[in-house]
This record gives structure tokens, C-alpha cells and sequence, in this order.
């Protein structure tokens, strides 16, 4: 059984000092009989206390505010934890009986949330797409396997040409992106054939760095198999998830599974860095790396002689 030591680090960075941060992660590791977590520790820039709560899709969520002026929030994360082997789905009813079971399960609590379609100008092509891969004695299993193969031999892993708010029609026009975008991808390919899928956050353990987003955030997909459950699919790696992969959260979409996300009061120009580290060894103390495996930059819009901005944001400072 894998024992690993997750660091995950969220810095903001301000020019200037912002006020009334209102903040929501999503760092608690999912325990389950496939994945036990022994420790967690969150820490936060001014201590704030974290209430948490759990969400729809029996995620856990903390939120919290910093509500002094400061010109830096960071965020620490730091997960003892232990996984077990996926045992792979039998199956033992034919592939006509598999699907009607997918049909009834379909329009049930919780699996009903997981089928419905976004609104995308590319949903009849790759409906069409979809429909020609699977054959008419496949089963759910074989065919989410087509499936997530299709998308690892088609898209080019490719960073920087997407970010977090990129749309599955870009995603299907460029070919190419990374671990979020072929989730996002392969669910609605899922979905369109009547397979309940979840987006799924969390990491991908290091080994031999055989494998793509190995040491940092990763993203794959959840899909249902009758009889079995949830199955974790891999389309960035065409794999099956394994005991490689450490659950953050699950949800329709990214958006559902956000680690970091937040408001504040001051000028939107700001940075964010994200490292992880990760050790498979239980040795400490962890180093993290040098280069962030993730940032991001916000500059201000060309706006000095907007006096209505000043004056507003010369108020948020002053409240």
C-alpha cells in the first residue's frame, strides 16, 4: 500500500494591500476504503479560522476570511496518506443487461447530475464521433475505455494554450491541452452516450515520470459501471486510475472541484503560484520545487484616469 506526503502550496501575491478576503478550498482529501488519510494540516497567512462544511457531492469544503489589509494570502496544505489497490469491475450480466441498468440508474439520485449535457456548439459532432467508436456488443467498461484511449491519442498534451475557463468547443477545435481539458472532454463523450461521469481533482503520484502532471494537480474522470460502481479513467495517461492517484474532490466539472477560489476588496491586479511537492517515500522534510507548477498573473487594465475606480477603491481601503 503506497504511502505518500502531499505538499500543496496556493500563494497570492498584491502590488498593493487588499482587504475582505473571502476564500473557499477544496484540499481535503476524500477518505474512503481506497484512499486513508492519517493527517491533514491547513495553514493560512493570519491563522483565520476555517468552518467546513460538506457540499452536494459529499465533498468536504473549508471557508474562511482575512479581513485586515495584507499583500500576500498563502495557503498551505499538507496531507499524510495511504492508497489501496483498484480492484477492477467484473463483469458478470451482458452487455444489453449493463445498459439498461445504465438507463434506469440514469434518472436516479446521484447519478442523474452526472449525465446531464452542457450546452456546446460541438455536441452533435462528437456525439456522432462517440457513436461511431462503440460497436454494438460493447459494454459501459469497454466502451469508456475507447473512449478515454480516443481523447489520449487525439489531443496533444500541450500546456499554456488553455486555462481554467477554457470551453469544451475551443478544447474539441484546438486538439490539445492539459489534464482538465481532456477530463472535460471525455465526460461529455460519456455523458452524450448515456454513461453517468464526475470530474474528478486530486494528484498524480511521482514513480519514474513515465507518467504526464506526475507531482502536482491532476484532473481525470469517474465513470460509472454497472454493478461496480465508480471508475476512475485517466485520459491523459490512457489509463486506468490506480493507486497512483489521490482523490481531492468530485464533481460535474472543474468548476464543482476548484482547490483555491475567493473575492476580495482592492485593485484586481494581482499573481498566483501554485507548487506541490510530493514524496512517496514518508521521508520529510518535504522540498518543494523550485518552479511553481502553476501561475498565473493579473494586470491592471489601462484605467489611471478613471476617477469612479479610484474613488472606489480608495473606499474599499478605507472600510
Amino acid at each position: 500500500m503506497p504511502k505518500y506526503n502531499i505538499k500543496h502550496i496556493t500563494r497570492y501575491n498584491y502590488p498593493q494591500p487588499v482587504i475582505d478576503s473571502a476564500n473557499q478550498v477544496m484540499l481535503f482529501p476524500i477518505q474512503d476504503k481506497w484512499q486513508e488519510v492519517s493527517r491533514h494540516e491547513l495553514s493560512i497567512t493570519h491563522q483565520p479560522q476555517v468552518e467546513t462544511f460538506v457540499d452536494y457531492f459529499g465533498n468536504r469544503i473549508g471557508v474562511f476570511s482575512v479581513v485586515k489589509a495584507h499583500d500576500e494570502l498563502t495557503i498551505l496544505s499538507e496531507i499524510d496518506v495511504i492508497t489501496h489497490p483498484v480492484i477492477l469491475p467484473q463483469e458478470t450480466l451482458s452487455p444489453e443487461a449493463q445498459w439498461n441498468e445504465l438507463n434506469n440508474v440514469s434518472a436516479e439520485y446521484p447519478y442523474m447530475d452526472f449525465v446531464l449535457q452542457e450546452s456546446i456548439d460541438s455536441q452533435e459532432e462528437i456525439i456522432s464521433m462517440a457513436a461511431g467508436i462503440r460497436r454494438n456488443n460493447d459494454t459501459p467498461l469497454a466502451l469508456v475505455q475507447q473512449l478515454s484511449t480516443y481523447v489520449y491519442e487525439n489531443f496533444e498534451y500541450k500546456k499554456g494554450i488553455t486555462n481554467v475557463e477554457t470551453k469544451v468547443d475551443e478544447i474539441w477545435k484546438l486538439r490539445a491541452g492539459v489534464c482538465q481539458d481532456f477530463a472535460h472532454v471525455l465526460l461529455v463523450m460519456l455523458r452524450s452516450m448515456g454513461i453517468p461521469a464526475r470530474y474528478v481533482s486530486g494528484y498524480i503520484c511521482p514513480k519514474d515520470q513515465e507518467l504526464r502532471g506526475e507531482g502536482a494537480t491532476h484532473a481525470w474522470v469517474d465513470a460509472y459501471i454497472p454493478l461496480y460502481g465508480w471508475l476512475g479513467l485517466d485520459p491523459t495517461n490512457n489509463c486506468i486510475v490506480s493507486d497512483r492517484h489521490v482523490r481531492l474532490a468530485v464533481g460535474r466539472h472543474f468548476s464543482d472541484c476548484t482547490p483555491v477560489k475567493g473575492t476580495y476588496k482592492g485593485s484586481s491586479e494581482h499573481s498566483l503560484e501554485v507548487s506541490v511537492s510530493i514524496n512517496n517515500a514518508g521521508e520529510k522534510p518535504l522540498i518543494v520545487a523550485e518552479t511553481p507548477v502553476f501561475s498565473y498573473k493579473v494586470e491592471n487594465p489601462a484605467q489611471v484616469n478613471n476617477s469612479y475606480r479610484r474613488h472606489l477603491e480608495m473606499q474599499q481601503q478605507q472600510q
